[in-house]
């Protein structure tokens, strides 16, 4: 082995090294636990009060939402045929790595006290939404990045995700307990944006159909994936919401707005597709897009027929814009939007703050009760009219979309620097899982000659 393939061999490992070791003496010196019986401390707008006190409420939850981030997610990227093992494995990687740096980002913002972070079950679960939104963008790139460029990503994404967040939450005093703008939108943008800067013709010209595995490995990750979405999905959301009766409005509004939209595939699919019954995935999709049209949503909704409403008509937004308008980012955009990011989050995540903003109009004190409260306690307080709290939600999607374009600009100039697409050869060539798989019928040996850049995959 030559020097330069060796020293390229460790490239990544050590990336992955002088990082964790990074971490471990940022957590030594700032990151504390929590003092006992107190949740930790953050600031008004996010009323913090909403927060039940007891930890055997919390803890469940939290433990919810890390599932469905390693494997909902995890299993989402894993569709491809074209991609190895490889894949869920970076996936499981940078979720680790995100995690870390999302406590210190957000504790410097949101758990500081005396001059230290203080670490918490909810500090925990802010980063898990955190690296919700950075997995998101990962569904974009997929194709076209390798794993030390993933894991800037995660390190520029997790920080711009927790500005905007701590914009939208503690300055704005916006109710998005379950991310519709900050994880959702920002996240596939963020990701869209990156991705239109590592545009690649030569890649990804297949549609997406042809991409998606047929075989009974992939089906067995989509109906396994789709299963953990129904099952911890709408709990994970709870845990950021209000708690006692305010809460089973989230939960129950999730529920109704997934069945909906997974109806809504089986009645659209065979009419964009030439099949009788959509694919596991595109069901996959539909739960995805009911999930993000309810963030923002899920616990301002009075009635059930509103939630079976809206996720009816995300599963049809949804579908349509993998029929239509994912070829128009591709041919007339040049994005290439690989596990269809726009489609599942981004379009619903717009959709889920439209509605959040059409129902905070309808806020009031007859119609919300003790709830009001609650959900908009500037409101109920007096400091603030209802017209003003519904322009803020409203404004709050321009000022997303904005961070996460500027944001993934940035990021995507960033990762086109060639030292970065060519540090991992040798890492590739030893290790199959991490690489392209050949597609069937081709040279087995391709991939790996191509360029580096343009054949990994994560």
């Amino acid at each position: 082995m030559s020097e330069h393939a060796a020293a390229s061999r460790l490239c990544f490992p050590g990336l992955c090294f002088l990082l964790q070791v990074l971490l471990i003496l940022l957590f030594a010196v700032w990151v504390r636990y929590s003092p006992e019986g107190s949740p930790g401390p953050c600031p008004p707008p996010l009323n913090c009060s909403r927060r039940s006190q007891d930890p055997n409420f919390l803890q469940p939850r939290f433990r919810d939402v890390h599932v469905q981030v390693l494997l909902s997610f995890g299993l989402l990227v894993a569709f491809l045929s074209r991609c190895g093992p490889g894949s869920a494995a970076i996936i499981i990687l940078i979720t680790a790595f995100s995690i870390q740096w999302a406590v210190l980002i957000q504790g410097m913002l949101y758990f500081s006290l005396d001059g230290k972070i203080s670490v918490g079950a909810q500090s925990l679960v802010r980063a898990d939404f955190c690296t919700a939104a950075v997995l998101i963008s990962t569904g974009a790139l997929l194709g076209r990045v390798n794993p030390v460029q993933m894991l800037l990503l995660a390190l520029l994404e997790v920080t711009l995700c927790t500005l905007n967040e701590f914009i939208l939450l503690s300055l704005m005093g916006v109710s998005d307990t379950g991310g519709s703008l900050t994880v959702h939108t920002f996240g596939a943008y963020f990701g869209l944006m990156v991705s239109r800067l590592l545009y690649q013709p030569h890649k990804d010209k297949r549609k997406r159909e042809e991409q998606q595995d047929k075989g009974h490995q992939t089906g067995a990750f989509a109906v396994v994936g789709t299963i953990y979405l129904w099952i911890f999905w709408p709990s994970s959301i709870s845990t950021t919401t209000v708690h006692h009766n305010a809460e089973n409005w989230a939960v129950l509004n999730s529920y109704f707005s997934l069945v909906a939209s997974t109806v809504s595939t089986f009645i659209l699919s065979p009419l964009l597709y030439e099949e009788s019954t959509p694919r596991l995935v595109q069901i996959q999709d539909a739960t995805l897009a009911a999930m993000a049209v309810m963030g923002m949503a899920g616990e301002m909704l009075l009635t059930p027929f509103g939630a079976l409403i809206a996720g009816f008509l995300v599963g049809l937004i949804s579908s349509l814009g993998f029929r239509f308008f994912t070829p128009v980012l591709h041919s007339k955009l040049k994005i290439q939007d690989t596990c269809g990011v726009h489609n599942t989050h981004g379009l619903p995540g717009v959709l889920g703050a439209l509605l959040g903003t059409l129902l905070t109009l309808l806020a009031t004190a007859d119609t919300f009760g003790y709830r009001l409260e609650l959900v908009f306690p500037l409101v109920a307080q007096g400091s603030r009219t209802i017209t003003d709290q519904a322009l803020l939600q409203l404004g709050a999607l321009p000022l997303t979309l904005l961070l996460a374009t500027l944001g993934g600009c940035i990021t995507g100039a960033l990762l086109k620097i060639n030292v970065l697409r060519c540090c991992p050869a040798a890492l590739y060539k030893e290790n199959p899982g991490l690489r392209e798989v050949p597609e069937e019928g081709s040279d087995p040996s391709a991939s790996g000659k191509e360029e580096l850049g343009s054949s990994t995959l994560v």
